[in-house]
């Protein structure tokens, strides 16, 4: 066993140990069946309402005849964020040399036939100064439950850097432990490899992959035993941690080798899972809902109190006790007006402070009428013109070490972001990644307008992020659908 000393000193590239037995050894062969795996209908109905991929995924191990359809679900579940996901941390059980604690390997690349994965030195070095990690290229040498893995990763993602982590003999709170220090932003993913029960019959192997399901749902480490999973340790680690952030398990699938390529007297199990952030996959879930049922009513109000505004000259009156309780829960909303792509108002509320519908009416007035950028709005300007409603989720303060750690960590397409440093201030909406698909132009143009110089840094820098579920009159019946009735 070697030290910290080892890693930093000496350079190597662990070459592939099982290609050829798990999986193809040829490159061209190896990339079309991965290829093939993930086009499989199987893989193909992963869950696409989502639009943030998982934080954490568990997938199985065995040779890609027996698993690869279902680990080929579970890696297409990153769908959504695969081209923002930068860093993988890796974990999985000891197959061939024991070890205690958690090992990291001293190579600076791990190579597959599809190329080589720069380790995370720094992110290595981190954690090498926890009491549980050391580095042990022995049981790196030979074992497989990480490496297959990683073909799938190298298609799905691209580019990407690797912290490879074998798990011997230790305690879930260290595997915790270890998790949360590397745990980051949307730039890394989480991926646990584990197999499920060994070597049962049919049934028998069902009964109690069920049930290790069960207690993976439930987020329950303690009720998964030591025949339950061989990467029980690693798994039960994530489950602790998962637990503690409060987040949701999206069960992808289960099998077992008699589904797949081999008999049904000894089987090995296997199980593939999805962990999500609770309070961004539930403001997902509601806010899709309500607009689906809703959004029609949030766009008449927005509209009825731009109209109300030409005439009277102040925003609609809105009594809550007409609408659904959903629509009168505070929620915070943007108004944008455009004709066209060209943009004609835009007011909004970055945080929930008043019912949403009361919110929609009045940012759909300051909209029309109080913008500084634009006059007022006119009877003319109603022709073509384009209302959309962005419903905010609560914005999440960042952490960053500097300007190319928040570059790295933002989510083209995705995030809405907050930036501030002392008294300049300002928002762009996920919709604004359409003219700014770059993350340097996107942040750039947003502190030009915070009024701070695109070049601008300072210790005192914040962001926040947040994302937004949007609904426009352009997407039901046109621009002039609900300004003429």
């Amino acid at each position: 066993m070697l030290g910290r000393d080892y890693l930093n000193n000496m350079t190597y590239i662990r070459p592939p140990a099982v290609a050829g037995m798990f999986y193809p050894g040829d490159a061209r062969e190896l990339d079309h069946t991965v290829r093939g795996f993930l086009a499989d209908p199987l893989a193909d109905a992963a869950d696409k309402t989502r639009t943030v991929a998982p934080k954490a995924v568990v997938a199985p191990h065995a040779g890609y005849i027996y698993s690869g359809a279902l680990a080929a679900k579970v890696f297409a579940s990153l769908q959504p964020g695969a081209k923002h996901i930068t860093r993988v941390v890796l974990l999985g059980p000891c197959h061939r040399v024991a070890l205690s604690g958690l090992a990291l390997s001293g190579a600076t690349a791990f190579s597959t036939p599809l190329g080589d994965i720069p380790i995370d030195t720094a992110a290595a070095d981190k954690i090498l100064k926890l009491p549980q990690v050391q580095v042990f290229d022995e049981t790196h040498t030979q074992e497989h439950s990480l490496e297959v893995q990683l073909p799938f990763l190298q298609v799905m993602l691209g580019d990407f850097s690797l912290v490879p982590l074998v798990v011997g003999s230790t305690t879930s709170g260290d595997v915790a432990e270890v998790l949360e220090a590397l745990w980051g932003g949307p730039e890394t993913l989480i991926v646990v490899s584990s197999d499920l029960s060994h070597y049962l019959d049919y049934d028998s192997a069902s009964k109690i992959d069920h049930k290790t399901c069960t207690s993976i749902e439930r987020l329950d480490p303690h009720s998964i035993g030591d025949s339950q999973a061989c990467g029980r340790i690693p798994l039960k680690g994530l489950l602790k941690l998962a637990r503690r952030k409060g987040m949701t398990v999206q069960t992808i699938g289960l099998c077992n080798s008699g589904d797949t390529a081999g008999s049904r007297d000894r089987v090995v199990g296997y199980g593939g899972w999805a962990f999500h952030d609770k309070e961004s996959d539930d403001f997902e879930n509601r806010t899709r809902q309500l607009l689906e049922h809703h959004g029609r009513e949030l766009l008449d109000c927005a509209t009825a109190s731009v109209l109300h505004g030409l005439k009277i000259g102040s925003p609609l009156p809105v009594d809550v006790k007409d609408h659904i309780p959903a629509l009168v829960e505070n929620g915070a909303c943007f108004v944008t007006l455009k004709h066209g792509q060209r943009l004609r108002g835009c007011i909004g509320s970055p945080e929930a402070y008043r019912p949403l519908i009361l919110d929609v009416a009045e940012n759909a007035y300051a909209a029309a009428f109080r913008d500084p950028r634009f006059p007022s709005l006119q009877d003319d300007d109603l022709k073509d013109l384009i209302l959309s409603i962005s419903v905010l989720s609560p914005p999440v303060a960042m952490t960053f070490t500097g300007e190319q750690d928040l570059l790295k960590q933002l989510r083209p397409g995705i995030d809405g972001l907050i930036i501030e440093d002392r008294t300049k201030r300002a928002l762009f909406l996920p919709s604004v990644w359409d003219q700014l698909p770059k993350p340097v132009d996107f942040l750039g143009h947003l502190k030009n307008k915070a009024g701070m110089g695109t070049g601008h840094w300072s210790d005192t820098f914040k962001a926040r992020r947040f994302i937004a579920g949007e609904i426009s009159t352009a997407d039901h019946g046109g621009a002039n659908t609900f300004w003429y009735q």
